[in-house]
């Protein structure tokens, strides 16, 4: 249920904990320096992700005979797109026999470029998702919600989505990012699942940039085993899958570190035990991400219990 808490405890998951999970998947970002790291998502012993994204239509390269189910994404849209370029590419995937369950909407369409969002006003998406994500329906695909960011103005952008359509869009699941404490991640997506109580949730990208080491580490394993529980919640993927001096979400929070060795953030999410690696950055990057920085101190939060 949803109710109104106080945000000032929240118990701590036990920082050494080895777990597996079929609702995790892969935020695939590729690395022209170190392209031998895609491997480690798929060849790591015990290594459970069941599906990826790659912000793209068409599966990555490096992943095309893995098992992992790829889930087609339409990142953004413009005025002067013409034809359905998105449909006829998820079409032909079928068609050629890949197994497409899901597809995902727009990356964070009220973000700006600056962030990572594609910055598709509402009713271009609307026009947009009617033309090239709706029909895939018919095909038994599921379709996911556009990916607003976690600021408040992410619900405005998809009421106007959903006003523009005019019920001629039909999600099955509520895509989520959200970049910053557990309390209010947890507000947050309770606030999702109270607005649009008749889909299920999929957190795509999430993390707390930026932090020390072990704020870092407490804050994965409290998030990871609180999406594990949630019935409601069926699919999460973190932002993190690189190594630690080209993090633009903070070393901490890579998967890799520096040398590309698994961290224990990295061990833990494919359901092995602590590996000890500690990730070093690069002192001078910039702290810049595809998402929304938003760190909720409030003292009152929606939770999902």
């Amino acid at each position: 249920m949803i109710r109104t808490v106080k945000a000032a405890v929240l118990a701590i998951a036990p920082l050494a904990i080895s777990t597996s999970s079929s609702k995790r998947g892969l935020c695939y970002v590729p690395s022209s320096k170190y392209p031998q790291d895609d491997k480690i998502w798929t060849d790591t012993p015990g290594s459970d992700l069941s599906w990826y994204y790659n912000y793209q239509s068409e599966p990555s390269s490096s992943y095309k005979n893995s098992d992992m189910e790829f889930v087609p994404m339409l990142w953004g849209a413009s005025d002067s797109d013409t034809g359905t370029p998105f449909l006829d590419s998820v079409k032909a995937q079928i068609n050629g026999g890949a197994n497409i369950s899901y597809v995902l909407g727009f990356n964070e369409p009220d973000g700006t470029a600056a962030t990572g969002g594609s910055a598709v006003p509402a009713e271009l998406a609307a026009s947009t998702w009617i033309a090239q994500i709706e029909p895939l329906k018919e095909l038994g695909v599921k379709l996911g919600a556009p990916a607003v960011t976690g600021a408040p103005n992410g619900f405005t952008w998809l009421q106007d989505f959903f006003t523009a359509c005019d019920g001629g869009c039909t999600p099955d699941f509520i895509p989520v990012h959200w970049y910053g404490n557990f309390e209010g991640m947890a507000s947050h997506v309770g606030q999702v699942m109270g607005t649009y109580p008749n889909m299920t949730v999929w957190v795509t990208e999430w993390g707390f940039p930026n932090q020390k080491l072990e704020a870092t580490q407490e804050y994965y394993n409290m998030s990871s085993e609180w999406f594990d529980r949630m019935e409601n919640i069926t699919h999460y993927s973190y932002f993190g899958a690189f190594r630690s001096d080209v993090s633009n979400v903070g070393p901490n929070s890579a998967l890799l570190t520096q040398n590309g060795k698994l961290t224990d953030i990295g061990s833990w999410y494919l359901g092995g035990a602590a590996m000890h690696n500690v990730p070093k950055g690069d002192s001078v990057r910039m702290a810049r991400f595809a998402g929304w920085s938003l760190v909720v101190l409030a003292t009152g939060v929606y939770m999902v219990l």
